[in-house]
Formats: C-alpha cells, structure tokens, sequence
C-alpha cells in the first residue's frame, strides 16, 4: 500500500505480553503515545478515561499485590508457582499501562458512549505505540476484575480497568490470524 497510516492498520497485531522485551519507550515517546491516545472522541468532554503507567521496579511492587490479591480471592490456596507468576504479571514487558475507564454522570453523555471513548483511547494508545515500532498487547485478564487490585489502584466507584496494555520491542511477531469475511459481518440496509 502507498498509504503508510493505512498499511500500518492492514498488518496490526498484537504481540503476547511474553514476546515483549526492551527496549519499551522513552520518556518523551510515552508523553507522545499517551497525547495521542487522549485524542479519541469525547462527547461533552467529560474526559471518561486515565491512564497509570507502570515502568521499572513498580512493575514488580505491583506484582505483590497481585499476588496478594490471588492469595486473598482464590477458593483454594494458590501454588508458589502460581504466586510466582502473579508477581511477574507486569514485569513480561518493559511498559505496562492501565487504562482506567470512568463514567460521568451527565445528562446527554451516556453511559455506553463513554465506555467506547475509553476503549478508542486505549485502541489507539496501540496504534500510537505501534506506529513507533512497540508491540502492544491489550488485555483486561482477572485482575481487572479483582476488587483488591481495584483498591491498590485507588479506582473510585465510577471507574474500573478498561484493560492493561503491555509495550514493548516485539521479540517475535505473531502469524496473522484468521479475520472474519466482509460477508459474515457487512449488510446493507434495507436488507
């Protein structure tokens, strides 16, 4: 394709959280992805999204809580193993965001669409770090959903985790994936 934006979005993938290594972004690339990604539509400009950046040694701090957490909402007590994995969680790539998904009480401004103004924000956290050459991987995975983890991030009672989104130097790329045909998804109204 002679158009670069678009031959970007034609081969966008995500990489596994694993197959990210170093380096992530700099300093003043992160202040560029994160300007970026809070140029999303914004109805009434309620700002309905905030990020938390995770970098260095408070990857692994974070990791014992998320340890901490799985120790305290497990059923059964979970292995050393399993502790060991929840510990590392955040420290699979050198960049770990939060995106923080908030709802405003407004009149006019639903609730649905601040949700999707969140999810654009972190869609095109991606697309930003992807045009600088990071892999990204968006994923929500049960810690978003632990009310200890919630906690730990100070999340108030209108927010929760619109996903964490891991950065960095792509180690492996993933093979393309099966995408759905036009056909099983495109119709023209009136059909």
């Amino acid at each position: 394709m002679d158009n670069p934006i678009l031959a970007l979005l034609s081969r966008r993938r995500s990489v596994k959280p694993d197959k990210l290594g170093s380096p992530g972004p700099t300093p003043a690339e992160l202040e560029t992805i994160l300007t970026i990604a809070a140029r999303v539509p914004d109805h009434k400009k309620l700002v309905p999204w905030r990020f938390i950046v995770f970098e260095g040694d408070s990857r692994a701090r974070f990791g014992d809580i998320i340890a901490q957490a799985c120790v305290s909402e497990e059923q059964e007590a979970p292995s050393q193993v399993r502790l060991a994995m929840e510990r590392e969680r955040l420290t699979r790539a050198p960049l770990v965001v939060a995106a923080i998904s908030r709802v405003v009480e407004r009149r006019g401004a639903p609730e649905w669409e601040q949700v999707l103004s969140a999810g654009a924000a972190c869609f095109s956290l991606c697309l930003a770090a992807n045009a600088m050459g990071y892999g990204t991987s968006w994923i929500t995975e049960w810690i978003a959903y632990s009310p200890h983890v919630r906690d730990a991030l100070g999340l108030a009672g209108n927010e929760r985790v619109a996903g964490f989104i891991y950065i960095g130097t792509p180690i492996e790329r993933s093979g393309e994936r099966e995408r759905p045909a036009l056909s099983d998804i495109v119709s023209q109204w009136p059909g």
